[in-house]
């Protein structure tokens, strides 16, 4: 069963629907994770996926970054199919996983000369700039396995700011967070939804932005 509700208080406007999908259903080892599925997910709009462990959350999460292909219904990208639209979309978003996702070897600096470099070309300033927007001054050349875990899971989240992606796809990006970290995050959440931007996340943190969408999962 899922259950769509909007908390915020705002008038609806002439925001742009940005992805929505229609009669999704996925299962895994024969077990139905999701059925007729609905949502949608406008521009300037936070969607919060909730649901108990098992509901299938990451899962759907890998569908829409095109990482599971195990599924039946329809997606689709400013009202076109997303196979209609394959490059633009997924050159649009932007996914950090619950794994924290950085090479432990590398330092964070080479972590995000990497990263960035699948899609665009990113100056060191730029690097070091987002490095020291997340805490991580003093850190940049210090290999990541020297790191605690809520440092490394700053370096994957620096990505966001170095990203020009409209679609913020998050997968418990909070969990090892200290509170600086989390109302921080909040923080850019909130900037990039009020930029245009959209975001689709799993937590069970109690998000604090303005235009919040709840998707229950069961």
């Amino acid at each position: 069963m899922v259950a769509v509700e909007t908390e915020s208080g705002l008038a609806e406007t002439s925001r742009l629907t940005m992805l929505n999908g229609e009669s999704l259903f996925c299962e895994r080892d024969d077990r139905v994770l999701f059925e007729n599925l609905d949502f949608s997910l406008r521009e300037g709009q936070v969607l919060q996926i909730k649901g108990s462990n098992g509901s299938g959350k990451t899962t759907l999460l890998r569908i829409l970054c095109g990482l599971n292909d195990s599924y039946e219904g329809k997606i689709f990208w400013y009202g076109d199919p997303i196979e209609e639209k394959v490059e633009q979309y997924y050159s649009s978003l932007i996914y950090i996983g619950h794994r924290v996702g950085v090479n432990k070897v590398l330092t964070p600096v080479e972590n995000l000369r990497w990263s960035c470099s699948l899609q665009q070309q990113v100056a060191d300033e730029e690097i070091y700039a987002a490095l020291a927007k997340v805490g991580l001054r003093g850190f940049e050349e210090s290999q990541c396995f020297t790191l605690s875990a809520g440092q490394q899971q700053r370096v994957s989240l620096a990505k966001l700011l170095l990203s020009h992606a409209k679609l913020w796809v998050l997968d418990e990006p909070f969990t090892t967070l200290d509170a600086s970290g989390v109302k921080q995050l909040e923080g850019w959440l909130r900037d990039h939804a009020d930029k245009g931007g959209a975001v689709m996340v799993t937590t069970h943190h109690s998000l604090s932005v303005t235009d919040l969408q709840m998707l229950d999962l069961g």
